[in-house]
This record gives structure tokens, C-alpha cells and sequence, in this order.
């Protein structure tokens, strides 16, 4: 083993553009983020949601959300941030937050690898990481 080797195997860089609306008719569950495309050490992830998540937030990142598909509440300590489809937000490092979806809604996610979506929070709505779609 070399010095480049890794533990976890990278998949291969696509070969053809990704079909965004087809990766998330294979994601059957919500709350659970795929991983569909990564650049350098950043992780492109879909998820379907619906409801209210937990309260957390990512010490040692920001967070993108990029809304493709409803509209979605993201609540901050002092305020909510309402997106659309098309829109995006950047919670800061260290901020506590709640995504919300009164509706389904179509997000796209993008942050380092290795981030859980619960954060600091951990429990039971923690998902896998490094499942692709």
C-alpha cells in the first residue's frame, strides 16, 4: 500500500453528465443524503425531505443548500431563511440550524466528505455517509 492508497474506494468520475431528476427517483427514503457527484474533497449529495429535521450545525464547515425541487425553511437562532426551487443558502460554520419542509422537497447539498447531516447532534437521523446514487 502506498502513501495514495485510501481505505474507502473513489468511484470513478462520470462519464457522462449527471440526470439530476433521475438520481432522485432512485432515492426512496427521506432524510437519507446521496452522494451523486464529488470535486476535490467537496461531496455533491441529494436528499428528499419532508417535515421538520433536528436542530444542529457543523463545527468545522459551511453547508450549502441548493433547493431544486419545493420550498424549504431553514431556521437559524434568530430567524428563517425561505427558499425556493432555484435557490440556494449557505449556513455558516458553527450556526446552528433546522431545515423544514412543509412538502417534499428536492435538495442538493454540498459539503466536504465525511460530514454527517446531524452534525453535532447525532442520534437516530444520522444517516451513512458515502452512499452514492
Amino acid at each position: 500500500m502506498t502513501s495514495f492508497d485510501t481505505a474507502r474506494p473513489t468511484p470513478a468520475p462520470p462519464s457522462a453528465a449527471i440526470n439530476i431528476a433521475h438520481k432522485f427517483s432512485l432515492i426512496d427514503a427521506h432524510w437519507q443524503p446521496r452522494v451523486v457527484a464529488e470535486m476535490n474533497d467537496y461531496q455533491f449529495k441529494l436528499a428528499r425531505i419532508e417535515g421538520d429535521f433536528i436542530w444542529h450545525e457543523h463545527a468545522g464547515t459551511d453547508e450549502a443548500f441548493i433547493v431544486v425541487k419545493g420550498d424549504l425553511r431553514i431556521d437559524l437562532p434568530d430567524r428563517a431563511v425561505h427558499l425556493g426551487a432555484g435557490e440556494m443558502f449557505v449556513v455558516p460554520r458553527g450556526t446552528r440550524h433546522r431545515p423544514c419542509a412543509q412538502g417534499e422537497v428536492w435538495l442538493m447539498l454540498v459539503e466536504p466528505r465525511g460530514v454527517l447531516n446531524t452534525g453535532d447532534s447525532g442520534g437516530e437521523r444520522t444517516a451513512a455517509n458515502d452512499i452514492w446514487v
